[in-house]
C-alpha cells in the first residue's frame, strides 16, 4: 500500500501528487480485479476520464469522489473530519455550573 508521510506536506508537487493519487486508485482497483470499463462504470464516469486520472492527469473532486465510493474507500476520508473541541477554561465554566444538589424548594408537595 503506498504511504503518504509528513514528508510530503510542502515538498511535494501538485503534479506528482496527482500522479501519488492515481497510482492509488489503480493499484486499489487491480486489487479488487476490476478492470478500468467496471470501474468506470460504477463510478458513473468514461474510462478515458479513469485512465486519465490513473495516468495523474487532473480530474474534478466529483470524479474523485465517485471512484472512490466504487471503489469502497470512502474512509479515506475520515481525515476530513472537523468536531468541536470544548476549550478546558469552557469545560471547567459548565462544570461549576452543574447542578449539583436537588433543592427541595422546587417540588411540589404531592398528596400522600
Amino acid at each position: 500500500m503506498i504511504e503518504i508521510t509528513n514528508k510530503y506536506n510542502n515538498s511535494i508537487s501538485d503534479k506528482a501528487l496527482l500522479e501519488l493519487i492515481g497510482v492509488y486508485l489503480k493499484e486499489t482497483r487491480l486489487r479488487q480485479n476490476k478492470t478500468q470499463q467496471e470501474l468506470a462504470e460504477a463510478a458513473g464516469i468514461n474510462r478515458s476520464t479513469l485512465v486519465q486520472i490513473e495516468s495523474g492527469g487532473g480530474g474534478g473532486l466529483l470524479t474523485f469522489v465517485q471512484i472512490m465510493r466504487a471503489l469502497d474507500q470512502l474512509s479515506v476520508f475520515k481525515n476530513f473530519e472537523v468536531s468541536e473541541q470544548i476549550s478546558p477554561l469552557l469545560l471547567a465554566k459548565m462544570q461549576r455550573n452543574k447542578r449539583q444538589r436537588a433543592s427541595s424548594a422546587n417540588k411540589t408537595s404531592l398528596p400522600k
